[in-house]
């Protein structure tokens, strides 16, 4: 049976606890940041226009995933890639993103909502440059909710669990997959492209 409405969706669902909505913060405190800081990655969820919804990974080294230069204020790169610019696209059209932020072997998880906006202000590009070279452009995310969210889901994964890592065997390459999806693409030039890419093109 589907449910489309609140009260069939409570129906099913108990209330939350009370520190549920307690935790949700309007700012990022100290163990926000600290978090942030301790991040080497993130999804960032956008949304079109007509609602339609997209979510995409960040990575880079902790301490330059992020740039927090106040208690409202996340500054997120973005770095080369293949200019198919999605999630800013969606922010041109509807300015809010969600954010969900991992740190290796920690459970917990951060999430952060917000309004942003794209910068190219050589002040919010400097902070966040890697080998000399600053991003091409920022995510400016003023910060409406922030909280650290509990560990079940990354428990129930085993994510960081050694045992748990896939063999690379496990799953063809990104090169066999392409051309598995489209007509013509040579599987060994993506997957030689790509390594090339990885190597030259990360900043």
């Amino acid at each position: 049976m589907a449910i489309d409405s609140l009260v069939e969706l409570r129906e099913v669902y108990r209330p939350p606890a009370a520190r549920a909505g307690l935790k949700v913060l309007d700012h990022l405190d100290v163990h926000c940041r600290n978090f942030i800081a301790l991040s080497p990655f993130y999804v960032i969820s956008s949304a079109r226009a007509d609602g339609r919804s997209d979510a995409s990974p960040r990575g880079d080294p902790p301490g330059s995933l992020a740039h927090v230069p106040d208690d409202t204020t996340l500054l997120l790169p973005d770095r080369p890639g293949n200019r198919q610019v999605d999630t800013l696209m969606n922010v041109v059209e509807r300015p809010y993103v969600g954010l969900v932020f991992f740190v290796p072997g920690l459970t917990e998880t951060l999430r952060v909502n917000g309004r942003a906006e794209i910068s190219t202000d050589p002040e919010h590009l400097k902070p966040l440059a890697i080998n000399g070279k600053p991003p091409i452009s920022v995510l400016k995310v003023t910060v409406e909710e922030a909280f650290l969210h509990c560990a079940k889901a990354l428990i129930r994964a085993r994510l960081w669990e050694a045992d748990a890592q896939v063999q690379r065997s496990r799953y063809p390459t990104y090169g066999q997959v392409l051309a598995d999806q489209i007509a013509g693409v040579d599987a060994d030039e993506i997957d030689a492209g790509e390594t090339e890419s990885a190597r030259t093109e990360l900043y």
